[in-house]
C-alpha cells in the first residue's frame, strides 16, 4: 500500500470514527437519558487517564515538561481549556440540542474562521478562492439551518450558537499552541487537556449530583465514545495527516459529518432532507477549495480535529 493511499484511508477512518462517536452521543442523549454535562466530564476523565498512562509508558521524562516554564503553562491552559475541553463540551451540547450531523457540520466551519483570522493578522484581503470558500460556508449554514426559508430556523438558536462556538474553540486550539506542538508530542498535550477539562467541567457541572447511573448499554456507549471517538479516531486521523499533509486531510475529514448524518438518519430516524444535502454539499465544496486552492499560492490551512 502506498503512503498516499494509507494516509487517505487512515484520515477517512479517523473522520468516520468521530462521526460514529457523535451518533453514539446522540443515542445516549435521546435513548439513555444522558446529559452532556454528565457525559463530557466522565468522557474526558477516562480519555485523559488512558492517554496519560500511555504517555507515562512512552515519554516518562517528558510528562510534566509542559508545566516547567510559565509561557508553556499558559499556552497549555489556553490550549487545553479554551480549546480542546470547551470544544468537547460545546460539540456534545450541540448534539444534545440538535443532531450529530448538525453539530459536526457547524464545527467544520473552523477552517473558514482560521482563514479569516489569517487574513486579519496578515492585513490582507482574501484571495478569490478564499472569498468563495467563505461564501460557500455561509450558504451551507444558511441551507442547513433555514431549509431555504428566511422566516424560520430548523435548529434552535441555542444549538446554532453552541455549534458555531465549538468551531471557534477548534480555531483556538489550532492557532494558539504552535510553540507547544513543536516541543511536545500531541498525545501528551491531549492527555493534559482532557485531564484539565475533566476537573474544570466536573467542578462546574458536578455530574455526581445528577443522580444518573448508566445501565449496561449506557456504559457500553461511554466506552465506545472514549475508545472509538477519542483513541482510535485521534490516532488514525493524525497518522493520516502525517502521511498526506493537513491540506488533504481537511477534505477527507468530511467523512465525519457525512457518517454522523447518515447514521443518525438510518439508525436513529433523524430527518435528512434535500436542503440538508445541499448544505452539506456547500460545506464540502468549501473544504475542497481550502484543501486544493492554496496550492496555487503555495500556502495551506492546517486544521487538527477534536
Amino acid at each position: 500500500m502506498s503512503k498516499q493511499v494509507k494516509g487517505v484511508l487512515l484520515t477517512l477512518l479517523g473522520g468516520i470514527c468521530w462521526g460514529l462517536s457523535g451518533t453514539m452521543g446522540q443515542y445516549l442523549f435521546t435513548h439513555q437519558g444522558m446529559d452532556s454535562r454528565w457525559l463530557v466530564p466522565v468522557r474526558m476523565a477516562i480519555s485523559g487517564l488512558l492517554l496519560f498512562v500511555y504517555c507515562l509508558l512512552r515519554w516518562r521524562k517528558e510528562v510534566f515538561a509542559p508545566w516547567r516554564t510559565r509561557r508553556n503553562a499558559r499556552d497549555l491552559l489556553i490550549y487545553g481549556l479554551l480549546g480542546i475541553s470547551a470544544c468537547q463540551y460545546l460539540y456534545f451540547f450541540t448534539i444534545q440540542l440538535s443532531t450529530a450531523g448538525m453539530a459536526t457540520i457547524l464545527q467544520d466551519l473552523s477552517p473558514v474562521m482560521i482563514l479569516t483570522l489569517t487574513c486579519i493578522t496578515a492585513r490582507r484581503a482574501p484571495w478569490p478562492f478564499e472569498a468563495v470558500s467563505i461564501l460557500l460556508a455561509l450558504a451551507g449554514v444558511f441551507l442547513l439551518t433555514t431549509h431555504g426559508r428566511l422566516n424560520q430556523l430548523t435548529v434552535s438558536p441555542a444549538a446554532l450558537l453552541t455549534g458555531v462556538l465549538s468551531a471557534v474553540c477548534v480555531t483556538v486550539y489550532n492557532v494558539q499552541p504552535k510553540r507547544l506542538l513543536q516541543q511536545f508530542p500531541v498525545p501528551l498535550l491531549q492527555a493534559w487537556a482532557f485531564l484539565m477539562g475533566s476537573v474544570v467541567f466536573g467542578l462546574l457541572f458536578r455530574p455526581w449530583r445528577f443522580g444518573y447511573v448508566p445501565n449496561a448499554m449506557g456504559w457500553a456507549g461511554i466506552a465506545f465514545v472514549v475508545l472509538v471517538g477519542n483513541v482510535t479516531a485521534f490516532v488514525s486521523f493524525m497518522t493520516g495527516v502525517s502521511l498526506i499533509g493537513p491540506d488533504k486531510a481537511i477534505l477527507y475529514g468530511f467523512s465525519e459529518p457525512v457518517t454522523a448524518a447518515l447514521l443518525a438518519a438510518l439508525v436513529l430516524g433523524t430527518p435528512f432532507t434535500l436542503w440538508d444535502a445541499l448544505g452539506f454539499a456547500a460545506v464540502f465544496a468549501m473544504l475542497a477549495l481550502l484543501s486544493w486552492g492554496p496550492r496555487l499560492k503555495g500556502k495551506t490551512v492546517s486544521v487538527q480535529k477534536k
